[in-house]
């Protein structure tokens, strides 16, 4: 990891707009962008982006509100735009081939939606995710609870890798077979592009919305200058708040944060590696509040989610194959799998009966960890007794384990269930559940 600083000038600006409680036509146009990744001396970097930026611009509405938004693809190739966490009706998720026609070159797509649960969500392209993703198609999604918690700042804090050549253009070999079989597509730069770009005062109570939106890498992350409590994982409020150490960050995991910052100069967002600590960004502290009082960590209102039955829940096994040196991958039979299937097939995963629960063991039998990421559903993470923890709607799995899940299949249509790791998914590991 080089140890150049570097910036994207357009994100922050990208990222002011609120959208009000009511639905308004939101143009949201995919086309072709320069970032200024590199110093500013340096050359600007072709890339794709969201209305002339890349991260895209903010989109932010009321808990309950909806979204009505015109997606205009103006690349070079098919697109569609996901919801990344939103529980939001089938047709509306943006997944070619499973939920919508693909959106050619030159054509439109309407979004609309309503944003049943407050919390940090993005979206992102959907097709040949792992390229368009990895060139800048993505954005965050930030829907309010009707009462927010009292903090001085709110802050979005994406965290991105990017494989830069010398001259500051996007490396290609997207299709990297190497790169799929291994961790997929690391960048050789990576950034915490936090906004607005506001200092700070020591005593301010903040809330920081940290969204991994790499191709492929998996974050841990450090937080230096602040005292608090993590209070939601995946836009789900914790009925527990946890302590804001230890974080790991799976591609399209989500941690917000509420803490008071402690720091005299400067709140520190940092990426521990085996050469050192690597600094991702910083939010510059100037002055102090005097007006703010010392006061508890706040619990977010929990969203309304289905209760699991657990006495009667299907048990099933989603088993992760494949991979460099694998078996499967040596008898060329695919680089990744699920249940020996790779690839999508016509025959879903799982078929299921609207509102049933089912308990899923995720099982890595492979050497890297995965990511999997269930669309239009949240699940519980189920602790090593089977007690339920906490909500997600992406849960990193490490190489050679197993995780427990528990859903409730209220959803219906049929949704994706892939690894977000996105050279993983190019490479076979996907499949889709149907909800009747």
């Amino acid at each position: 990891m080089h140890r150049r600083d570097f910036l994207i000038t357009a994100a922050a600006a990208a990222l002011a707009p609120r959208l009000g409680a009511a639905a308004t036509p939101i143009q949201l146009v995919a086309q072709p962008v320069r970032a200024q990744i590199l110093p500013m001396d340096e050359p600007a970097t072709p890339m794709l982006g969201f209305n002339g930026t890349t991260p895209g611009p903010l989109l932010r509405v009321m808990q309950g509100a909806e979204l009505d938004l015109r997606f205009a693809n103006r690349i070079d190739d098919g697109s569609a735009v996901h919801w990344h966490g939103l529980r939001i009706d089938n047709a509306m998720d943006g997944v070619p081939g499973l939920t919508q026609d693909m959106v050619a070159p030159g054509g439109d797509f309407t979004y609309r939606f309503r944003a049943p649960d407050a919390g940090t969500f993005w979206y992102h392209s959907h097709n040949r995710s792992w390229e368009q993703v990895a060139r800048g198609l993505y954005g965050p999604l930030i829907v309010d609870e009707p009462s927010p918690p009292d903090v001085d700042h709110d802050l979005v804090v994406m965290i991105d890798d990017w494989r830069l050549t010398e001259d500051g253009a996007l490396a290609g070999g997207y299709d990297n077979m190497h790169d799929q079989a291994h961790q997929g597509r690391l960048g050789n730069f990576a950034r915490a592009l936090i906004t607005p770009e506001t200092p700070v005062q020591q005593g301010d109570r903040l809330r920081l919305r940290l969204i991994n939106v790499a191709t492929d890498r998996v974050f841990p992350v450090d937080l230096d200058g602040i005292v608090g409590q993590v209070v939601a994982l995946d836009g789900m409020p914790l009925a527990t708040p946890q302590a804001p150490t230890g974080l790991v960050l799976a591609p399209a995991q989500r941690v917000d944060i509420i803490a008071d910052v402690t720091a005299t100069d400067r709140v520190t967002v940092t990426f521990p590696t085996r050469d050192g600590p690597y600094e991702l960004g910083a939010i510059a502290v100037s002055g102090t509040n005097t007006a703010r009082q010392p006061s508890d960590i706040p619990l977010l209102p929990p969203n309304d989610i289905a209760t699991l039955d657990m006495d009667s829940a299907l048990s099933l096994t989603l088993r992760m194959e494949g991979g460099a040196m694998s078996p499967r991958m040596m008898s060329q039979s695919g680089i990744w799998a699920f249940n020996g299937q790779s690839g999508m097939t016509d025959t879903p995963f799982h078929s299921f009966e609207r509102g049933q629960t089912a308990r899923i063991r995720l099982v890595n039998d492979t050497r890297f960890a995965h990511g999997i990421h269930l669309h239009g559903h949240h699940f519980v993470e189920l602790d090593a007794d089977g007690s339920p923890g906490a909500l997600r709607d992406t849960t990193l799995v490490d190489p050679g384990t197993t995780r427990e899940i528990a859903c409730v299949f209220d959803n219906p249509g049929k949704w994706l269930l892939h690894c977000h790791m996105l050279g993983h998914q190019a490479a076979g590991m996907k499949t889709w559940v149907a909800v009747t």
